[in-house]
């Protein structure tokens, strides 16, 4: 392919992701408070793994065809970019800081359950290199704390354990106007399905187109899994934030972030499934390691704003907003000139 048609290729699916990713956001919201499931809990488990559908391809195909540092590093690499992505949408709602609007329980504990699964990613790393049928020990394990995290999740909301203290500028999780679907839920539900999996190929031709562009440039194959395909497939996550901040829908919009970068961390154990030679933890290099420790420490200070929650500060997204921002950057920087 000419890089001309390279670049068409591109952005004809970015407009399929942004016009399917507006009004899948749209129906989310609505199906959210139709079925009583919660913003944040529909964002955390529907929403981000529609919207990770592209990522998770992409890393799967990867693993499979013998690519393991590009399969790890587009999986992590893109927790980093999509955090980020929190503090445009910070930028975009100008009442309050996001993480004092969207004060949530699931928000928090899905934090929380993706830094532990960061970690077992890490654990796994340090362990002895075994595999039993080419798969590490710790990827069911990881599989298992996913799902009973989530599952802790839902019933800590529903039971409200832990509820943040109502301000003026509280975003509540509340139906705010009538739904404009005519349809019953289940047919709802097969719409949002489909309009996810409409932006999942769009996002994998995005990442394909950018990993062709990339191989005219001779950079070297984890460094382009984890600044250029993970930002690019991310871009789904982008989309569906803004659009979910938009609408008023604050807790959606962080946790279809903090459900999509879960699925991230997911990606890595389907990847050692689909890489038949051995254990996927044990082939990341250095620069990966290192990824995986940044975004630890990107999503703890998520958590720390979404429980201090500042209502104002420095160009309206506060101290954990700007700290997010100089995190990445340096986090990029690092990338390019240690590694």
């Amino acid at each position: 392919m000419t890089v001309p048609l390279i670049v068409a290729v591109l952005a004809a699916s970015s407009v399929v992701v942004l016009v399917c990713g507006i009004r899948l956001t749209r129906l989310a919201d609505e199906f959210a408070d139709r079925t009583g499931l919660g913003e944040a809990a529909t964002g955390a488990v529907l929403l981000g793994a529609l919207t990770s559908l592209s990522g998770s391809v992409t890393s799967v195909s990867a693993a499979a065809a013998g690519s393991p540092e590009l399969a790890t590093a587009n999986a992590i690499g893109g927790i980093a970019a999509q955090t980020v992505f929190l503090v445009f949408g910070d930028m975009a709602y100008r009442r309050a800081n996001l993480e004092h609007a969207a004060a949530s329980l699931t928000n928090i504990l899905s934090g929380t359950l993706l830094v532990i699964i960061l970690g077992l990613i890490l654990l796994a790393r340090v362990l002895p290199p075994v595999a039993v049928a080419g798969v590490h020990p710790l990827t069911p394990v990881l599989l298992l704390v996913y799902l009973l995290g989530v599952r802790a999740a839902d019933r800590s909301e529903r039971e409200q354990s832990w509820i943040p203290r109502r301000t003026s500028e509280t975003s509540l999780d509340c139906p705010d106007q009538p739904a404009r679907w005519s349809g019953g839920p289940v047919r709802q539900a097969i719409v949002i399905l489909g309009l996810g999996i409409a932006v999942g190929i769009a996002g994998y031709v995005i990442s394909g187109s950018a990993l062709a562009l990339a191989d005219r440039t001779g950079v070297r194959e984890g460094l382009v899994g984890a600044l250029l395909t993970s930002v690019v497939t991310s871009t789904p996550e982008l989309v569906t934030t803004l659009a979910a901040v938009r609408r008023g829908a604050l807790a959606l919009a962080v946790g279809g972030i903090l459900g999509g970068n879960a699925f991230d961390v997911l990606f890595t154990a389907f990847s050692d499934i689909a890489y038949r030679p051995g254990s996927i933890y044990h082939t990341m290099p250095p620069d990966q390691v290192f990824l995986v420790m940044l975004s630890i420490v990107m999503t703890a200070v998520l958590i720390f704003g979404l429980l201090r929650r500042e209502r104002r500060g420095f160009a309206n997204i506060g101290f954990e907003g700007a700290s997010l921002i100089v995190l990445y950057a340096g986090g990029v920087a690092a990338l390019i000139l240690a590694f």
